[in-house]
């Protein structure tokens, strides 16, 4: 059952408020004083605490209202307080609210109000306290990701894109082919070089080819290379990129360009780990680990005759799905600070940070990325504007919005950003769009102390 602690000297009135709270299953502990009730907050867990403003016959101010809850502020900042006031502490009461008080519900009070009230900010504080949770488990797992393994230096705050992260890292030990799958723009290299920097060949070379940008004719040449005269123009031989890849990894992009004769002879060398030269008739050996990425529907082509089915199956032993920016949005404000690091002065507006998370981003962080640098290129003084991005405004937002939100709000906000980057306010920052000196600026009016 949830607790709500009563603090209030009139007995008629603790006593009410019990048996209503018992009525809708609620416990309820029972101060006379705020010295009785500071005493049971630190001897009990409770939800809530719903206090009078008045503690003394000899004043009507709300004074003794006020010092109480300054103190269950300073002790407990984050537990949930409701005034009980009568029409002459209101000023008081208001002033409570502005300073974090949860509610204020005037003497005499409406049962069903107060029943609704209390169990509103008592399902909030619980949704708050597994979202805490959830967020210290995802931050440990994140510092067990970050210290066993090398990534490469990708910026990523998104639960989703960690998943792709921890599902490389896990398979980057096996000797297997992996595909990556994604639109383009979303990081499918970065992704690729995560798994070689933590695979068993990650001493050996990291070799790349974009199918897509190689002409048909040629990419067979820039796969397995060349004997001198192979083919018009080779006055020379030439490696090719397996032979170059030998003892490492060849990311292959773009893998559904590959035109079907080189997806043939693709096969080959997956399967024997043999190949020939253009021109040469000597087959020559590599130990190469291939991965490939692909931003097109492969089942499909396969359907349509253009890819080989069988190669499919021999390339895609792992598969990775990288989403696109816009499915992981918590990714979008840290990777936007990121590309701003040749402008570590520059902030984001809040206007400007809501046309970044609200944008569909159709080109992923390829887009984002150019979009910042247009940014940090346009924006005058420190502050990034959304018209320095060239993306409109989010829906509802104005250029004439506050930097900030509401007081809790961005409480909350900073303190989820600091636990989950374990305290290291660059980190944090980042996550929030904010520059380092911003941030401990909001800390310090917040009262906020890094964990």
């Amino acid at each position: 059952m949830p607790t709500v602690l009563i603090i209030d000297d009139n007995a008629a009135v603790s006593v009410a408020l019990e048996v209503l709270f018992s009525l809708h299953d609620i416990e309820a502990l029972r101060a006379a004083s705020p010295e009785e009730g500071l005493a049971l907050l630190e001897q009990h867990s409770v939800d809530l605490v719903l206090q009078d403003m008045n503690f003394s016959a000899d004043t009507t101010s709300g004074a003794e209202g006020t010092a109480l809850f300054r103190a269950i502020r300073a002790r407990h900042p984050e537990l949930p307080v409701i005034l009980l006031t009568a029409w002459t502490h209101l000023d008081a009461a208001v002033d409570l609210i502005k300073a974090g008080a949860a509610d204020y519900l005037a003497k005499p009070w409406d049962d069903n109000k107060l029943i609704a009230t209390v169990n509103n900010l008592i399902e909030l504080g619980q949704a708050k306290r597994a979202l805490q949770q959830r967020v210290q488990v995802e931050l440990r797992q994140r510092r067990e990701l970050e210290s066993g393994h090398d990534l490469r230096g990708m910026v990523f705050q998104d639960p989703a894109t960690e998943r792709v992260i921890h599902l490389a890292c896990q398979v980057a030990r096996a000797d297997v082919p992996v595909l990556i799958s994604g639109p383009n723009g979303t990081g499918k290299e970065r992704i690729a070089e995560i798994i070689q920097a933590n695979s068993a060949v990650r001493g050996g070379p990291f070799v790349v080819l974009n199918c897509g940008a190689i002409p048909s004719e040629l990419i067979e040449a820039e796969l397995f290379g060349a004997d001198a005269g192979a083919y018009t123009g080779a006055s020379k031989a030439r490696e090719g990129k397996f032979e170059a890849a030998d003892g490492g990894t060849l990311f292959l992009d773009e893998i559904g360009n590959l035109p079907l004769a080189g997806q043939m002879k693709l096969l080959r060398v997956l399967e024997t780990g043999r190949f020939e030269r253009l021109g040469s008739n000597r087959e020559r050996q590599v130990k190469v680990r291939v991965i490939s990425a692909t931003n097109a529907d492969l089942p499909a082509m396969i359907k349509a005759g253009t890819f080989r089915e069988d190669l499919f199956y021999r390339l895609n032993v792992i598969e990775l799905r990288l989403p696109p920016l816009a499915a992981r949005p918590l990714d979008i404000l840290p990777l936007a600070m990121h590309f701003l690091g040749a402008h570590p002065r520059l902030q984001l507006h809040a206007d400007a940070r809501a046309a970044l998370l609200a944008h569909p981003w159709p080109g992923n962080v390829r887009e984002l990325k150019n979009v910042m640098l247009r940014a940090g290129l346009l924006a005058s003084g420190d502050v990034i504007k959304v018209a320095d991005l060239g993306l409109p405004p989010a829906t509802g937002a104005s250029a004439s919005a506050p930097e900030e939100s509401s007081r809790e709000l961005d409480r909350d906000a900073i303190h989820l950003a600091l636990n989950r980057a374990g305290g290291v306010v660059a980190q944090a920052a980042a996550e929030l769009g904010l520059s380092r000196q911003a941030l401990y600026r909001r800390m310090e009016r917040l009262g906020i102390v890094r964990p």
